[in-house]
Formats: C-alpha cells, structure tokens, sequence
C-alpha cells in the first residue's frame, strides 16, 4: 500500500515581485538549497520536484539575474521571521513631531520668555521646534527686526537644541527649525 503526501503549491506573488512554486514563469533557474549552498542551473520543473522530497517551497529571490536565482526555504517560516522583524524595526523607531512657536517683530519680553518656555518644554521630549514670524502690512519692509527675534530665540534655546535651519523668508513669514540636541 502507498500512501502519497501531496504539498498543496501555493501560487501567489511575494512582496518586491517574489514568487513561490508554480508562480515562477521562468524556464531555468539558479538554484540554492535550504543549507545556502548552490545547486547549479536548474529547470524549473527540477526545482520544483528537489523542493517537494524535502517538502520545501522554490521561492525566486533574484528574478532579474540571468538566469533568475531562486532559493528553496519554507515560506511559512520565512515571512513569520519577516513579520518579526518588522515589528522589531517598528519597535525602535522613534516619531519626532514638529511644534511651531508663533512670533512677532514687535513681541515684547514676557511674551517672548513664555514662547521661549514652551518651546524648550517641546525640544526637551524630542519633537522639533519651527519657530516662525508672520509679517503683517508694512512689517515686510522690516525683515532685519525679524530675523533679529529668531536669532535672539536660538541663541536662548542654545542649551537644548541646535539651529537645523536659519532664518529663511517664505512668502510674507519667516521661520527657522530648532532640532533637540543629542546627549548620546
């Protein structure tokens, strides 16, 4: 009596233009086993068959190459170690905002010192700072009283952050970006 164990192949298209089993449309591939070594130059229906004895997928990992590489693994498997490390990356990565602090050409000091106050709140738990000056009527004609307030403002942050970008005119405001500084 035998008894056949058959390996449902699976035909589906991988992230980046992979391709499993069946799905591989070339005729010859350069073959790699599950231990890395290489296999030589193989048909596809060769691979296929090396695959299902030792009930692994073909998976193509180079389809641009001539001929294409392809590499058999267990697929299952290689996407859950994927996902994994995925999730890790999504773990340690670290999102930084930016706050923007809104002044004046004309502000005055205590005005100036609550500005200065939260945007040193927002530099010390890591978002950045854009600080900015609206212009308004004939104010424009005034740039240098502008950029003096925001070179005044850098200099008051100059214990938590560095200047990312300097004092640069758009449109009728001008703004400059305070980066938190690193302490690493």
């Amino acid at each position: 009596m035998f008894v056949f164990v058959i390996k449902p192949w699976r035909c589906l298209t991988i992230s980046k233009d992979m391709l499993l089993n069946e799905g591989i449309r070339a005729r010859e591939v350069r073959l790699i086993d599950q231990n890395g070594e290489q296999l030589g130059i193989k048909s596809k229906n060769e691979a296929l068959e090396i695959a299902t004895r030792v009930n692994l997928d073909v998976v193509l990992v180079a389809p641009n190459a001539k001929p294409p590489v392809a590499r058999i693994m267990d697929y299952g498997k290689f996407k859950f170690e994927q996902q994994k490390k995925d999730k890790e990356a999504r773990k340690n990565q670290k999102i930084i905002n930016i706050k923007e602090v809104r002044l004046s050409p004309t502000i005055d000091e205590h005005d100036f010192n609550t500005k200065l106050r939260n945007a040193i709140k927002f530099l010390e738990k890591g978002d950045k700072v854009k600080a900015s000056i609206r212009f308004k009527g004939r104010a424009i004609t005034h740039k240098e009283i502008g950029q003096r307030v925001l070179i005044r403002f850098a200099q008051a942050c100059t214990e938590v952050a560095t200047v990312e970008s300097h004092p640069k005119m758009d449109g009728r405001s001008m703004f400059m970006v305070l980066a938190p500084k690193n302490d690493k």
